[in-house]
């Protein structure tokens, strides 16, 4: 994994990352929002996250750039993983 991009946004801290996918044969690319509330170490449940799915033509930055859900979620402690979910390889 790499990480591509770090960035502060609503009190919290996203992260854009890009991964080898052994279901694609590709790199693919994923975001992940964590709340300032949620830094350290998770308890024993762990966080409470939200895994958007944006859809056929869309990509992470899609949902960063234009929900504006991220202050939300900070408010409620909540993290956010967005996958980068358009089409793949050349089939």
């Amino acid at each position: 994994m790499e990480i591509k991009s770090t960035e502060k946004v609503a009190g919290g801290t996203l992260k854009r990352v890009e991964h080898a996918s052994e279901s694609t044969k590709t790199k693919m690319v994923f975001s992940i929002f964590i709340p300032g509330s949620a830094l350290g170490a998770p308890s024993k449940t762990g966080w409470p996250v939200i895994y958007w799915l944006s859809g056929l033509t869309c990509d992470d930055t899609n949902f960063s750039q234009k929900s504006g859900a991220f202050q939300y979620a900070a408010n409620q402690g909540v993290a956010i993983v967005v996958p980068d979910t358009s089409p793949r390889g050349t089939e």
